[in-house]
């Protein structure tokens, strides 16, 4: 395992492309070795990111569908946002859930700290569990109403041959939420 100081020296940066919401940020580096090569990435926010997996009392996942630009499709996943500045990430998720779902919950657990594609990307997610559930609407964000999706968590596994699950945030979530309620 390399160790953190021989990391490649950034020569240069620059933003190289930019839109409403993304910058994308060359980087030209040199490696221990002497080598040297132009990297992109897209430039760090800053913003930490949250994604919840709630089971209620009954023994049931919720999770959302909504639209995904990104896939041009609707997608099946858990509830998820940023943080905003000034909030924790445990408040942020209680926050997202009730946006999302119109629940809220007493009890949290961390699950792990996640990154999206870390070659391109610096975000941060955190993941958490969810439970003792109590309902409690905020107004969110999104752009139509979201559909909300029962899903018995005696059946959570064949939520993996779904084809509208398919994000790999919460696949992930949901494999860590199972190792944690098994135990």
């Amino acid at each position: 395992m390399a160790a953190d100081n021989n990391k490649p020296e950034i020569l240069a940066t620059k933003v190289v492309a930019q839109s409403r919401l993304f910058k994308i940020e060359s980087l030209d580096l040199r490696f221990s070795n002497g080598v040297e090569r132009t990297y992109e990435r897209m430039k760090p926010s800053g913003r930490h990111a949250v994604l919840v997996v709630p089971v209620t009392a009954e023994g049931d996942l919720l999770l959302i569908r909504e639209y995904a630009a990104g896939t041009d499709r609707y997608e099946l996943g858990f509830p998820k946002g940023l943080v905003d500045p000034g909030e924790s990430a445990e408040v942020a998720a209680n926050r997202e859930l009730k946006e999302e779902i119109g629940f809220g919950a007493r009890q949290f657990r961390p699950l792990k700290d996640v990154v999206l594609a870390p070659s391109y990307f610096s975000s941060k997610m955190t993941l958490f569990l969810a439970q003792d559930l109590y309902p409690e609407q905020l107004e969110g964000d999104e752009p139509e109403p979201l559909e909300i999706v029962r899903w018995p968590l005696s059946q959570a596994e064949e939520l993996l041959t779904h084809v509208d699950f398919a994000e790999s945030r919460s696949i992930t979530a949901l494999f860590l939420a199972l190792q944690q309620l098994s135990r």
